[in-house]
């Protein structure tokens, strides 16, 4: 048996063990064992990084960025290269099936491509003669040291969305993982290693509230990214706010599917089945609510009990497992006590997945895909973000009726529409209130080349991560208008 390691911090181009007095133990949650330990680090250790970090920008930041792609083509290939590797990692430490895990690091990999980019991208806007003699430039410039504050559910493409627009730009950069699935990033920090980017540019610091607190903090730290849960995002964005830093927090969702009696109910209820069940329940767009209209109920209710009845779920690292466990012991009680409050609530239990028995598994935290039926739309579970496979089940008369319950809602991630009729498609994109909208598509995640949006609750700040508002939120623009003697003769 390999001995169990302490993960290091990576500063300055060197890993570096922390001094930190306390570790959190990571569990494969597939199997309940120790697989490696994380430290918790001091702010001090926080601080250090970032003191290399502005240390760093100073020259980083005049590196043509030409040149500063350079470094992120190489990581690029390096990724492509140890894809599998990769992929087995998340599925280690975080549950998923090994598909979901590669799906992951494909979109990963798809934001390393767009930063590519960044010559064009980060470009400005100018114009000659505003006034007799007088040129008008826009010019884009980095911020400084950024940072990424991590979530558990996708180790491998969430900080993605942010780090390499970050380096692109010019800007230097500080990795906090989530203490829950610190082993992909170390990972992911060897090949960044490789590519020989300069001492300081990027680093990583493990931990948790201090950690976090010290980057809130730093008056060095210019912006800040963060995907979690809604109160953690508040959190998180007013004290970031107070100290006068940009910042952009991905919140928490409980995301809506509207089936209207015309959708092609074989194909709806299996994307929603994949939407609802995808990675244990456990992303901000997961399906949470599934609202019927009319004639829809029956067909769908019946299609989707089969659905998450025959749901194979186990260790996602066997290639016949379709869901994995849940990430925690604590979120696995948690998800349990809230399927129960439904049915307190008055929900009939449709399908339970409570406290499943899988072969050769029984220390992992799994719950099996659940289906709640006429769920209270004004009761907690209606409401509360459970982040596992439970799907709440509603019906209402007319489409109206349904875009009225979307909206009524505190979260606006995504909302989805399953439908044949191009005009009740084009009326539920315009008038529901959320930031990602589907039509007949069950998780609807933007593509690298769009910004990831969010609306009300399941957001806090202006711009969101990816693409060109990326590129916006790394760096600020200056304005320079300027004169020239008129008679150019007398300049030589």
């Amino acid at each position: 048996m390999e001995p169990i390691i302490t993960l290091p911090n990576y500063i300055n181009g060197q890993w570096s063990t922390s001094t930190a007095a306390q570790h959190l133990a990571v569990i494969n949650p597939a199997t309940g064992e120790l697989i490696a330990k994380v430290p918790l680090s001091s702010a001090a250790e926080v601080n250090e990084a970032i003191q290399v970090a502005a240390e760093a920008f100073t020259t980083w930041r005049r590196t043509p960025a030409t040149e500063r792609v350079q470094y992120l083509f190489k990581l690029k290939n390096l990724l492509e290269e140890n894809f599998q590797d990769l992929a087995s990692t998340i599925t280690q430490e975080c549950g998923k099936t090994l598909a979901e895990s590669k799906g992951e690091m494909r979109r990963a990999i798809e934001n390393v491509e767009i930063a590519c980019g960044i010559p064009m991208m980060m470009q400005g806007t100018n114009l000659e003669d505003i006034a007799r003699g007088i040129d008008e430039i826009m010019i884009r410039q980095p911020l400084g040291v950024c940072a990424v504050i991590c979530p558990f559910n996708f180790p491998g493409m969430i900080p993605f969305w942010f780090l390499p627009y970050a380096l692109a730009c010019g800007n230097t950069y500080i990795v906090k993982p989530s203490e829950k699935v610190p082993l992909t990033m170390q990972k992911i920090f060897q090949l960044i290693e490789k590519t020989g980017l300069p001492k300081g540019v990027v680093n990583l610091v493990n931990g948790a509230k201090e950690a976090v607190d010290a980057i809130l903090d730093h008056p060095q730290i210019r912006a800040i990214s963060f995907v979690g849960s809604t109160p953690v995002a508040k959190y998180i964005y007013s004290r970031g706010a107070a100290n006068g830093k940009r910042l952009q927090c991905q919140g928490g969702a409980k995301n809506p599917i509207i089936v209207l009696p015309d959708a092609d109910m074989t194909m709806t209820t299996r994307i929603a089945a994949d939407s609802a069940f995808g990675c244990a329940g456990q992303r901000c767009l997961a399906a949470s609510i599934a609202v019927t209209v009319g004639e829809a109920r029956n067909t769908f209710t019946e299609a989707m009990a089969e659905i998450a009845t025959k749901r194979i779920v186990g260790n996602g690292l066997d290639l016949n497992v379709e869901m994995g466990p849940v990430i925690s012991t604590e979120s696995q009680a948690r998800i349990e006590n809230l399927i129960q409050k439904g049915v307190d609530e008055g929900a009939n239990l449709l399908v339970d997945g409570r406290k499943p028995q899988i072969s050769g598994y029984e220390n992992g935290y799994f719950v099996r895909p659940t289906i709640l039926q006429d769920v209270n739309p004004s009761g907690k579970i209606a409401k509360t973000e459970i982040f596992g496979p439970v799907l709440s089940l509603m019906h209402v008369n007319t489409i109206d009726e349904a875009i009225a319950l979307v909206n009524s809602g505190q979260y606006g991630n995504m909302a989805c529409l399953f439908t044949n009729s191009g005009a009740a498609a084009r009326k539920f994109r315009y008038e529901a209130e959320a930031g990602n909208i589907g039509i007949n598509i069950g998780v609807a995640a933007p593509m690298a080349f769009f910004p990831f949006s969010g609306w009300k609750d399941s957001f806090f700040g202006d711009l969101h991560g990816q693409g060109n508002h990326a590129v916006e939120f790394f760096t600020q623009t200056k304005v320079v208008v300027e004169r020239w003697p008129s008679d150019w003769s007398r300049t030589f």
